[in-house]
């Protein structure tokens, strides 16, 4: 029987990165579920999901990198049609994507020692992200 829960999460916007990986695993603690896939899917076209080394480094490489790619500084037609200056941040959301599926077993995420499941938020103003986690038993 699948399981969905939420993860609520206040951010501050500007390429805003941040660990859920404790959320996401805590979703499995009492559950009866020993083997399936989680899915972790954020609500919003200004931010996106990544599995990633949550360390200062490449959170910076990762930033410049998107920068690179959808600079803020940028014409973009969204902003010229709503005004809100945040083009830049739906292109780097899509780019990035707004799910991620893992793989559990024995109750616990099949995560490399190194990996992390991140929320990026690169709105230009602080929002409250939901996110989904779904449970499936497999």
């Amino acid at each position: 029987m699948p399981s969905l829960t939420t993860i609520a999460i206040n951010t501050r916007g500007d390429y805003d990165f941040i660990d859920i990986t404790a959320e996401v695993s805590q979703r499995l603690d009492g559950q009866a579920f020993q083997e399936g896939v989680v899915t972790v899917f954020i609500t919003g076209s200004t931010a996106g999901l990544v599995l990633m080394e949550f360390e200062p480094g490449l959170i910076q490489d990762l930033k410049k990198a998107l920068q690179r790619v959808a600079p803020v500084e940028t014409y973009y037609a969204h902003n010229a049609k709503w005004g809100d200056g945040n083009g830049h941040s739906h292109v780097s959301a899509s780019i990035l994507g707004q799910s991620l599926a893992i793989p559990f077993s024995s109750g616990k995420l099949l995560l490399g020692t190194w990996q992390q499941i991140v929320l990026v938020d690169f709105d230009n103003r602080p929002r409250q992200r939901q996110i989904y986690v779904k449970i499936i038993q497999g």
